[in-house]
Order: C-alpha cells, then structure tokens, then sequence
C-alpha cells in the first residue's frame, strides 16, 4: 500500500473496521515512525471515542415481537437441511427478526453501556497518552533549558578565558619586548665594556711601554752620565748637512770599555718603513747601528762596542730602510770627523 493508501486508512483503523492484513500494514507502518499518521490517527480516535454519545436511541415498531414469534422453528436435526421451495435467504426483516428476538428491546442497553464504556476508556486512554506525552515533553523541555543553561554557562566560561588568554599574551608580548629592549641595552653595554677594556689594554701596553722607555732613558742617562765622568771619554761632534741644517749630534766614546753613545737632535721626523743609520768610516764606511726618534725629534743609540775607534777618521747619519742596510744608500743628514 502506498502512503497515500494507507493515510486513507486511518480512519477505518480507528474505529476497527479494516481486515487483519489491512490493519498490519497500518500497524506497521505506524511503527516506522510517521508522524502525520500518528498525529491523524490520534484525532480520529478522539472523534470516535464520542460517537457512542452522538448515537440517538430508537423504539422498535410494534409488529417486530409478533414476527418474530409467529417464525416457524426448524427441526431438530434438519437445521441444516434446505427443504424443497424454502428460501436460500431471510429478506431484510426477517433478518431483523431472527437477529433480534422479544427479548432483545430488553438486552438493547449493554450494548450501548459497552460502546460508552469503550469510549470512556478510549477517552481515558487518548488522556493518559496526552498527558504522559504531555509529561515527558515538559521533562524534555526543561533538560533542554537545562542543556542551553550549561552552554550559556560553558560558553560564558570560554569567553572569560579568552580574554584572560587575551591579556596574559598582551602580557607577555610587553615583556617580550622589555626583555629584547634590555638584552639590546645589555649588548650596547657589553660593547662598550669591550671597547673600554680594549682601551684599558692599549693604555696598559702604553704605559708598559713608556716604563720600558723610561726604564731605558734611565739606563741610557745613566751610561751617559758615566760618559761624562769619566775623564778619557773622547766626544766627536756632528753637524747637520743641507738636508738638515738645524740638526746636530755628538759621540761619546769611552776607550775602556768600547762603549760609544750618539745623542741627536732636531732631525727631521722619519717616512715610514724608514731609520736613521750611523757610518763609521775609515777607509769604507761600517755600519755602527740604527736608531729612530722620539717625540722631541731627538734620537738616542748606545753603541756596546766599537773597536776600531782610534781607526775612524768620520762618521755620518743616513736615512735607510727599516733594519739598515751593509752600504749607505740614502741621503747624509749628519756629519763629522775626528
């Protein structure tokens, strides 16, 4: 059957006028869940449980009783039995007769007591099942309000912690910013210490430097000084030549020890990679060491042994590459002779 069929149906369903097979189809389809037929079925069950009511009761017709009193009854035996020339059916009220005897008009009310009755408890019944549907739908509704007032609640609850997640990352992003400000403050400061003990090193090396120098102008004044005192120490005088006509020089030169000390002055400042060199001549000039200048352009040399002094006739400066050279090649800028 069709839905539509089976939708036509319901009515007869109610009042209980359908086949067994008919009323199963029904039945089963009432148990797939179709809710329309559902919602039809319980309105038509309500009308019928009032049709009993509507039902208006009727007088049965005088001559009912002696019809049914002057029927012939049948025989014992041949109940069953057709005889020739009687009839294959009873007509309408005769019909009547034999289903309702004189006694019936008696026994008509338990029957409409029982349609009452059926009705009442139809009532009844369609009642207890709107009120149980009644009941659990009020129970559904308030699990339903309870549900939406835990999502409200649960829903609330997440948005404060988003906020809360909110702030504590604002919160750590200003720290994160604190910090790579101050790592980039302690890295300028690291620099600069860096920088300052850098300095602090040059100025060490500085004044290493000048203790060494210092502790060598003492040591050098000093052996100047016993040039000086000592009475057969020779001194030879050296005067600048065009390339340096302020400049001069002396050599001290002690016979005893072989030790000679040259002191210059007012000699021109040195290229790079240049020094000034010191010539003892004879017959060929020999080397007799290097020296530079200091800040006053005066230049200071301890020679520790010069043999051949008795044998030197002059000496000159020149200006030579850096460590000195076996044969002078640059330009005099001091001279003299014994």
């Amino acid at each position: 059957m069709t839905h539509e069929e089976l939708e036509e149906a319901i009515p007869l369903y109610a009042v209980g006028a359908l086949e067994r097979s008919e009323r199963q189809a029904i039945e089963a389809h009432l148990l797939s869940g179709c809710g329309a037929c559902h919602a039809a079925l319980k309105e038509y069950q309500t009308v019928a449980s009032h049709l009993p009511f509507g039902l208006t009761p009727a007088t049965p017709p005088n001559t009912l009783k002696a019809k049914i009193m002057s029927a012939p009854a049948p025989l014992a035996g041949t109940a069953d039995v057709e005889k020739p020339g009687s009839r294959s059916s009873l007509e309408p009220g005769e019909w009547m007769n034999h289903l309702f005897p004189p006694i019936a008009p008696a026994r008509s009310w338990p029957f409409r007591f029982a349609m009452g009755f059926a009705g009442l408890a139809i009532v009844l019944g369609g009642g207890y099942l709107a009120w149980l549907s009644f009941t659990q739908s009020a129970e559904r509704s308030g699990e339903i309000q309870q549900l939406q007032a835990a999502v409200q609640q649960a829903t609330a609850r997440v948005a404060t912690l988003q906020a809360d997640a909110q702030r504590r990352e604002q919160a750590v992003g200003t720290l994160k910013s604190e910090l790579d400000q101050r790592a980039t403050e302690l890295a300028d400061v690291r620099d600069q210490l860096i920088q300052r003990e850098a300095e602090l090193d040059d100025v060490r090396a500085q004044l290493t430097q000048r203790e060494s120098s210092l502790q060598r102008l003492a040591r050098q004044n000093e052996e100047f000084s016993g040039f000086f005192k000592n009475p057969a120490s020779k001194v030879v005088s050296l005067s600048g030549s065009e390339m340096a006509k302020s400049a001069g020089a002396f050599i001290l030169f002690d016979p005893v020890t072989k030790k000679a000390w040259l002191y210059a002055f007012n000699l021109p400042a040195l290229p790079n990679g240049k020094v000034y060199q010191l010539w003892a001549i004879d017959e060929k000039p020999v080397s007799a060491g290097v020296f530079g200048l200091d800040t006053g352009q005066k230049g200071r040399m301890l020679i520790r042994n010069l043999h051949e002094f008795s044998r030197m006739k002059k000496f000159a400066v020149t200006v030579e590459p850096d460590g000195g050279v076996p044969q002078p090649t640059g330009a005099i800028y001091l001279v003299g002779q014994i």
